[in-house]
Protein backbone atom coordinates (compact mmCIF):
# COMPACT_ATOMS: atom_id res chain seq x y z
CA UNK A 1 0.00 0.00 0.00
CA UNK A 2 1.21 3.51 -0.81
CA UNK A 3 2.00 5.88 2.05
CA UNK A 4 1.25 9.58 2.42
CA UNK A 5 3.52 11.28 4.95
CA UNK A 6 1.96 14.54 6.13
CA UNK A 7 4.16 17.14 7.81
CA UNK A 8 1.75 19.60 9.38
CA UNK A 9 1.51 21.93 12.34
CA UNK A 10 1.38 25.65 13.04
CA UNK A 11 2.98 28.31 10.91
CA UNK A 12 6.73 28.95 11.37
CA UNK A 13 7.17 25.56 13.03
CA UNK A 14 9.78 24.24 10.59
CA UNK A 15 7.55 22.09 8.39
CA UNK A 16 9.24 22.91 5.09
CA UNK A 17 12.74 21.94 6.17
CA UNK A 18 11.63 18.66 7.72
CA UNK A 19 9.43 17.75 4.75
CA UNK A 20 12.37 18.27 2.38
CA UNK A 21 14.64 16.07 4.49
CA UNK A 22 12.00 13.32 4.60
CA UNK A 23 11.37 13.52 0.85
CA UNK A 24 15.10 13.33 0.14
CA UNK A 25 15.46 10.30 2.44
CA UNK A 26 12.53 8.51 0.80
CA UNK A 27 13.48 9.62 -2.74
CA UNK A 28 10.07 11.14 -3.34
CA UNK A 29 8.28 14.47 -3.90
CA UNK A 30 6.24 17.01 -1.93
CA UNK A 31 2.67 18.20 -2.38
CA UNK A 32 2.03 21.55 -0.70
CA UNK A 33 -1.01 21.84 1.56
CA UNK A 34 -0.96 25.60 1.94
CA UNK A 35 -3.96 27.64 0.83
CA UNK A 36 -1.88 30.72 0.05
CA UNK A 37 1.38 29.30 -1.29
CA UNK A 38 -0.62 27.88 -4.19
CA UNK A 39 -0.87 31.43 -5.60
CA UNK A 40 1.74 33.20 -7.69
CA UNK A 41 3.37 36.56 -6.86
CA UNK A 42 3.39 36.23 -3.06
CA UNK A 43 6.25 33.95 -1.97
CA UNK A 44 7.55 36.22 0.81
CA UNK A 45 4.34 36.85 2.73
CA UNK A 46 3.21 33.23 2.35
CA UNK A 47 6.68 31.96 3.39
CA UNK A 48 6.83 29.71 0.35
CA UNK A 49 9.85 27.43 -0.10
CA UNK A 50 12.86 29.28 -1.46
CA UNK A 51 14.25 28.59 -4.95
CA UNK A 52 17.05 26.65 -3.27
CA UNK A 53 14.55 24.49 -1.36
CA UNK A 54 12.47 23.92 -4.48
CA UNK A 55 15.60 22.79 -6.28
CA UNK A 56 16.31 20.10 -3.69
CA UNK A 57 12.97 18.29 -4.02
CA UNK A 58 10.23 18.54 -6.60
CA UNK A 59 7.20 20.37 -5.19
CA UNK A 60 3.61 20.34 -6.44
CA UNK A 61 0.88 22.99 -6.05
CA UNK A 62 3.14 25.93 -5.21
CA UNK A 63 2.80 29.15 -7.20
CA UNK A 64 0.47 27.65 -9.82
CA UNK A 65 -2.58 29.94 -9.61
CA UNK A 66 -3.09 33.60 -10.46
CA UNK A 67 -4.20 35.66 -7.43
CA UNK A 68 -7.58 36.18 -9.14
CA UNK A 69 -8.27 32.45 -9.41
CA UNK A 70 -11.12 30.84 -7.51
CA UNK A 71 -10.02 27.92 -5.37
CA UNK A 72 -11.49 25.79 -2.60
CA UNK A 73 -10.82 22.72 -0.49
CA UNK A 74 -12.81 20.70 -3.04
CA UNK A 75 -10.56 21.94 -5.84
CA UNK A 76 -7.54 21.09 -3.72
CA UNK A 77 -8.77 17.57 -3.04
CA UNK A 78 -8.93 16.86 -6.77
CA UNK A 79 -5.59 18.50 -7.59
CA UNK A 80 -3.72 16.95 -4.67
CA UNK A 81 -5.00 13.43 -5.33
CA UNK A 82 -3.99 13.77 -8.98
CA UNK A 83 -0.47 14.85 -7.96
CA UNK A 84 -0.21 12.03 -5.42
CA UNK A 85 -1.19 9.38 -7.96
CA UNK A 86 1.53 10.68 -10.28
CA UNK A 87 4.12 10.57 -7.49
CA UNK A 88 3.10 7.05 -6.47
CA UNK A 89 3.86 5.84 -9.97
CA UNK A 90 7.50 6.66 -9.15
CA UNK A 91 7.66 5.92 -5.42
CA UNK A 92 5.87 4.09 -2.62
CA UNK A 93 5.86 7.33 -0.62
CA UNK A 94 4.69 10.89 -1.06
CA UNK A 95 5.10 13.82 1.32
CA UNK A 96 2.47 16.49 1.97
CA UNK A 97 3.54 19.66 3.75
CA UNK A 98 1.41 22.48 5.07
CA UNK A 99 -0.76 23.93 7.78
CA UNK A 100 -4.05 24.37 5.91
CA UNK A 101 -5.93 21.81 7.95
CA UNK A 102 -9.06 21.83 5.78
CA UNK A 103 -6.93 20.92 2.78
CA UNK A 104 -5.33 18.04 4.65
CA UNK A 105 -8.70 16.80 5.85
CA UNK A 106 -10.03 16.96 2.28
CA UNK A 107 -7.29 14.60 1.11
CA UNK A 108 -7.30 12.22 4.05
CA UNK A 109 -11.03 12.07 4.82
CA UNK A 110 -12.72 13.35 1.67
CA UNK A 111 -14.94 16.38 1.36
CA UNK A 112 -18.63 16.87 0.75
CA UNK A 113 -19.66 17.60 -2.80
CA UNK A 114 -20.46 21.29 -3.10
CA UNK A 115 -21.51 23.31 -6.14
CA UNK A 116 -18.89 25.31 -8.00
CA UNK A 117 -19.48 28.96 -7.15
CA UNK A 118 -20.12 31.09 -10.24
CA UNK A 119 -18.27 34.31 -10.98
CA UNK A 120 -21.54 36.22 -10.53
CA UNK A 121 -22.11 34.90 -7.00
CA UNK A 122 -18.47 35.37 -6.01
CA UNK A 123 -18.59 39.00 -7.15
CA UNK A 124 -21.87 39.54 -5.33
CA UNK A 125 -20.59 38.17 -2.02
CA UNK A 126 -17.26 39.96 -2.32
CA UNK A 127 -19.07 43.27 -2.88
CA UNK A 128 -21.20 42.54 0.20
CA UNK A 129 -18.06 42.02 2.28
CA UNK A 130 -16.22 45.04 0.89
CA UNK A 131 -19.19 47.32 1.56
CA UNK A 132 -20.37 45.97 4.89
CA UNK A 133 -17.51 43.96 6.35
CA UNK A 134 -17.98 41.03 8.71
CA UNK A 135 -21.29 42.38 9.99
CA UNK A 136 -22.84 42.22 6.53
CA UNK A 137 -21.65 38.63 6.03
CA UNK A 138 -22.99 37.59 9.42
CA UNK A 139 -26.35 39.20 8.74
CA UNK A 140 -26.59 37.49 5.34
CA UNK A 141 -25.61 34.11 6.77
CA UNK A 142 -28.20 34.51 9.53
CA UNK A 143 -30.81 34.62 6.75
CA UNK A 144 -29.35 31.81 4.65
CA UNK A 145 -27.98 29.38 7.23
CA UNK A 146 -28.49 30.27 10.91
CA UNK A 147 -27.40 26.75 11.93
CA UNK A 148 -23.92 27.14 10.43
CA UNK A 149 -23.68 30.69 11.76
CA UNK A 150 -24.12 29.25 15.24
CA UNK A 151 -20.89 27.25 15.00
CA UNK A 152 -18.66 29.13 12.55
CA UNK A 153 -15.80 31.39 13.65
CA UNK A 154 -17.46 34.78 13.08
CA UNK A 155 -14.08 36.49 12.92
CA UNK A 156 -13.00 34.37 9.92
CA UNK A 157 -14.14 36.15 6.72
CA UNK A 158 -13.04 33.27 4.45
CA UNK A 159 -15.34 30.81 6.22
CA UNK A 160 -18.23 33.28 6.21
CA UNK A 161 -17.76 34.18 2.55
CA UNK A 162 -17.58 30.52 1.54
CA UNK A 163 -20.74 29.63 3.45
CA UNK A 164 -22.69 32.53 1.96
CA UNK A 165 -21.44 31.76 -1.56
CA UNK A 166 -22.38 28.09 -1.39
CA UNK A 167 -25.76 28.81 0.20
CA UNK A 168 -26.62 31.23 -2.59
CA UNK A 169 -25.27 29.01 -5.37
CA UNK A 170 -26.94 25.83 -4.08
CA UNK A 171 -30.19 27.45 -3.05
CA UNK A 172 -30.06 25.54 0.24
CA UNK A 173 -28.21 26.15 3.53
CA UNK A 174 -24.51 25.38 3.39
CA UNK A 175 -24.80 23.26 6.55
CA UNK A 176 -27.34 20.97 4.86
CA UNK A 177 -24.65 19.90 2.39
CA UNK A 178 -22.14 18.95 5.09
CA UNK A 179 -22.62 15.22 5.65
CA UNK A 180 -19.47 14.52 7.64
CA UNK A 181 -19.03 11.17 5.90
CA UNK A 182 -15.42 9.94 5.85
CA UNK A 183 -14.10 8.54 2.58
CA UNK A 184 -11.98 5.40 2.72
CA UNK A 185 -8.70 6.01 0.87
CA UNK A 186 -6.54 3.35 -0.75
CA UNK A 187 -3.37 4.65 0.89
CA UNK A 188 -2.11 4.84 4.45
CA UNK A 189 -1.42 8.12 6.19
CA UNK A 190 1.30 9.12 8.66
CA UNK A 191 0.79 12.57 10.20
CA UNK A 192 3.75 14.31 11.82
CA UNK A 193 4.06 17.64 13.63
CA UNK A 194 6.95 19.32 15.44
CA UNK A 195 5.90 19.82 19.07
CA UNK A 196 7.35 23.23 19.92
CA UNK A 197 6.46 24.86 23.21
CA UNK A 198 4.21 27.90 22.86
CA UNK A 199 7.07 30.17 23.89
CA UNK A 200 9.44 28.69 21.32
CA UNK A 201 6.82 28.76 18.57
CA UNK A 202 5.90 32.37 19.20
CA UNK A 203 9.58 33.32 19.16
CA UNK A 204 9.94 31.57 15.79
CA UNK A 205 6.92 33.50 14.50
CA UNK A 206 8.39 36.83 15.61
CA UNK A 207 11.68 36.02 13.90
CA UNK A 208 9.82 34.86 10.78
CA UNK A 209 8.12 38.28 10.49
CA UNK A 210 11.49 40.02 10.86
CA UNK A 211 12.92 37.82 8.09
CA UNK A 212 9.94 38.50 5.81
CA UNK A 213 10.48 42.22 6.34
CA UNK A 214 14.14 41.94 5.33
CA UNK A 215 13.29 39.81 2.30
CA UNK A 216 10.91 42.31 0.73
CA UNK A 217 7.48 41.87 2.27
CA UNK A 218 6.57 45.53 1.79
CA UNK A 219 7.57 45.58 -1.88
CA UNK A 220 5.60 42.39 -2.52
CA UNK A 221 2.51 43.86 -0.89
CA UNK A 222 2.84 47.11 -2.86
CA UNK A 223 2.92 45.16 -6.13
CA UNK A 224 -0.42 43.60 -5.23
CA UNK A 225 -2.00 46.60 -3.52
CA UNK A 226 -4.22 47.53 -6.47
CA UNK A 227 -5.77 44.05 -6.29
CA UNK A 228 -6.36 44.19 -2.57
CA UNK A 229 -10.00 43.08 -2.84
CA UNK A 230 -9.05 39.59 -3.99
CA UNK A 231 -9.84 36.73 -1.62
CA UNK A 232 -6.31 35.38 -2.06
CA UNK A 233 -4.97 38.56 -0.46
CA UNK A 234 -7.35 38.46 2.50
CA UNK A 235 -4.70 37.03 4.77
CA UNK A 236 -2.25 37.96 7.52
CA UNK A 237 0.60 40.04 6.14
CA UNK A 238 -1.27 41.63 3.29
CA UNK A 239 -4.08 43.05 5.43
CA UNK A 240 -1.69 44.81 7.78
CA UNK A 241 0.56 46.08 4.99
CA UNK A 242 -2.46 47.43 3.13
CA UNK A 243 -3.58 49.24 6.28
CA UNK A 244 -0.10 50.79 6.46
CA UNK A 245 -0.33 51.91 2.81
CA UNK A 246 -3.78 53.38 3.52
CA UNK A 247 -2.35 55.42 6.37
CA UNK A 248 -4.53 53.84 9.05
CA UNK A 249 -1.53 52.21 10.72
CA UNK A 250 2.16 53.11 10.91
CA UNK A 251 4.80 50.68 9.67
CA UNK A 252 6.00 49.54 13.08
CA UNK A 253 2.44 48.85 14.17
CA UNK A 254 1.76 46.92 10.96
CA UNK A 255 4.74 44.64 11.60
CA UNK A 256 3.73 44.15 15.21
CA UNK A 257 0.17 43.28 14.14
CA UNK A 258 1.43 40.78 11.58
CA UNK A 259 3.33 38.96 14.32
CA UNK A 260 0.36 39.12 16.70
CA UNK A 261 -2.18 37.94 14.13
CA UNK A 262 0.15 35.14 13.04
CA UNK A 263 0.35 33.97 16.64
CA UNK A 264 -3.46 34.00 16.82
CA UNK A 265 -3.62 31.91 13.64
CA UNK A 266 -1.04 29.50 15.06
CA UNK A 267 -3.22 29.00 18.16
CA UNK A 268 -6.12 27.99 15.92
CA UNK A 269 -3.89 25.52 14.10
CA UNK A 270 -2.75 24.06 17.42
CA UNK A 271 -6.37 23.68 18.54
CA UNK A 272 -7.18 21.81 15.33
CA UNK A 273 -4.16 19.55 15.84
CA UNK A 274 -5.13 18.82 19.43
CA UNK A 275 -8.37 17.26 18.18
CA UNK A 276 -6.55 14.79 15.92
CA UNK A 277 -5.12 11.89 17.94
CA UNK A 278 -3.48 10.39 14.84
CA UNK A 279 -0.82 13.13 14.72
CA UNK A 280 2.61 11.94 15.87
CA UNK A 281 4.38 14.72 17.77
CA UNK A 282 8.13 15.08 17.26
CA UNK A 283 10.48 16.41 19.94
CA UNK A 284 12.27 19.51 18.60
CA UNK A 285 15.07 19.11 21.16
CA UNK A 286 16.15 15.90 19.38
CA UNK A 287 17.13 15.29 15.73
CA UNK A 288 13.85 15.39 13.82
CA UNK A 289 14.57 13.23 10.78
CA UNK A 290 15.33 10.00 12.70
CA UNK A 291 12.12 10.45 14.72
CA UNK A 292 10.13 11.00 11.53
CA UNK A 293 11.59 8.03 9.69
CA UNK A 294 11.02 5.76 12.69
CA UNK A 295 7.34 6.80 12.78
CA UNK A 296 6.98 6.25 9.06
CA UNK A 297 8.58 2.79 9.01
CA UNK A 298 6.46 1.65 11.97
CA UNK A 299 3.48 1.88 9.66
Amino acid sequence: MKTLVIVTGPTAGGKTGLAIEIAESLATEIVSADSRQIYKEMPVITAAPTPEELARVRHHLIGVLEPESYYSAACYEQDALKALREIWQRSDYAVMCGGSMMYIDAVTNGIDELPTVSERVRAEVLALYEQGGLDALIEKLSELDPEYLGRVDRANPRRLIHAVEVSIEAGVPYSSLLTGRKVERDFQVVKLAINHSREALFDRINRRVELMDREGMEAEARRLYQRRGLNSLNTVGFKEMFAYFDGTMDRATALSRIAKNTRVYAKKQLLWLSKDPSVILLDPTLPLLPQALKAITKK
